[in-house]
């Protein structure tokens, strides 16, 4: 049975390692879904000359890019350089919460 990398890994990962974050077993998919729907959230709730969805644009676009051209995780974690890829799920929905606050606080 010939087993890929990624899926070689993804079996191998028992842990993450910290309390109250499981091993997600498909994490990709679900990154790719949070950042389109940040940005279609940015697009359409905050003014394009704020500050907010400026930078959150650019980072979310970047790490967008990222996942979207790697296939493996650890070229993921590697790559954008902010801890294993379930804190990556958990910052993306955060961040997700954080435009809908954004739009219901602008003055």
């Amino acid at each position: 049975m010939f087993v890929t990398r990624s899926l070689f890994q993804a079996a191998q990962k028992v842990t993450t390692g910290i309390y109250g974050f499981p091993v997600h077993p498909n994490p990709r998919p679900v990154l790719i879904d949070l950042y389109k729907k940040t940005l279609t959230g940015l697009e359409t709730k905050i003014p394009a000359h704020a500050v907010y969805r400026q930078a959150a644009t650019a980072i979310t676009q970047h790490r967008l890019k990222v996942v979207e051209k790697n296939s493996d995780v650890s070229k993921i974690e590697q790559e954008i350089d902010n801890g294993q890829i379930e804190e990556l799920i958990w910052a993306a929905e955060d961040e997700l919460k954080l435009v809908d606050k954004m739009a219901e606080w602008k003055p």
